[in-house]
């Protein structure tokens, strides 16, 4: 995982948002480390997330999946479907795996266990706040092959054709799918990671996707990557 710069001296503006105080110290005591990030708040549940994320709009709301009065999910689509200019990057459990694939839905920008090294965290709160999303690869694939069977959402459109992608555009959306970085996809294609991340870019706008996120899930409800290969 690369560690991307930010694109503004501003530091990043974080929500912690978990009902364990402990560990909303711990996290704290991790990025407040960091010059370039700043926890402008804390929440202990999710209502209060969503509150807190609609008056000081930060820039990241690190969230817990179990919350109580609104969970984790529900706080995710609640500040999605509010438009707010805030990502959301969900903490979850290998025990807790079914709710991940609902935070995705909900738009989360991604996801990681909480037991995550402090560097790989940092890393992925500069990356979602630069607009990108964290695909965490064995996590990702762990709940692919476990919920294959459940992953299309009967309740929503039918995902739009691939025929309007490329073939290089597919096989791009396909490595993304995987897990890989546009540096990872560009020394595997042999080309230059400007011209990953323009396919990447160019697949997202003709997909109506927001992020890679949302083109992961995409890639295995249309078939185009199968849980497992």
């Amino acid at each position: 995982m690369t560690d991307p710069t930010p694109s503004t001296t501003r530091p990043v503006r974080i929500l912690l948002a978990d009902d364990q105080p402990l560990l909303r110290t711990g996290f704290r005591m991790v990025l407040g480390a960091e010059p370039d990030l700043d926890i402008v708040a804390e929440a202990g549940d999710g209502a209060e997330a969503v509150e807190l994320s609609r008056r000081l709009l930060p820039d990241v709301v690190l969230m817990d999946i179990r919350m109580p009065r609104m969970d984790g999910v529900s706080a995710t689509r609640a500040i999605v479907d509010a438009r707010l200019p805030v990502r959301v990057l969900i903490l979850t459990t290998f025990e807790l795996d079914e709710y991940v694939v609902g935070g995705l839905r909900a738009g989360a920008s991604g996801f990681l266990s909480k037991d995550v090294p402090a560097e790989d965290l940092i890393t992925a709160i500069r990356t979602v706040a630069a607009g990108d999303a964290v695909v965490a690869p064995r996590i990702l694939r762990r709940l692919l092959d476990r919920f294959a069977d459940v992953l299309p959402d009967p309740a929503a459109s039918p995902p739009k054709a691939l025929s309007t992608l490329t073939d290089r555009e597919r096989e791009v959306l396909g490595q993304v799918a995987r897990g890989l970085s546009n540096a990872e996809i560009a020394r595997t294609l042999s080309v230059s990671e400007t011209t990953i991340k323009t396919h990447v870019g160019n697949v997202l706008t003709k997909l109506g996707l927001r992020d890679r996120v949302q083109a992961v899930v995409l890639a295995y409800e249309s078939g185009l990557v199968r849980p497992g290969a």
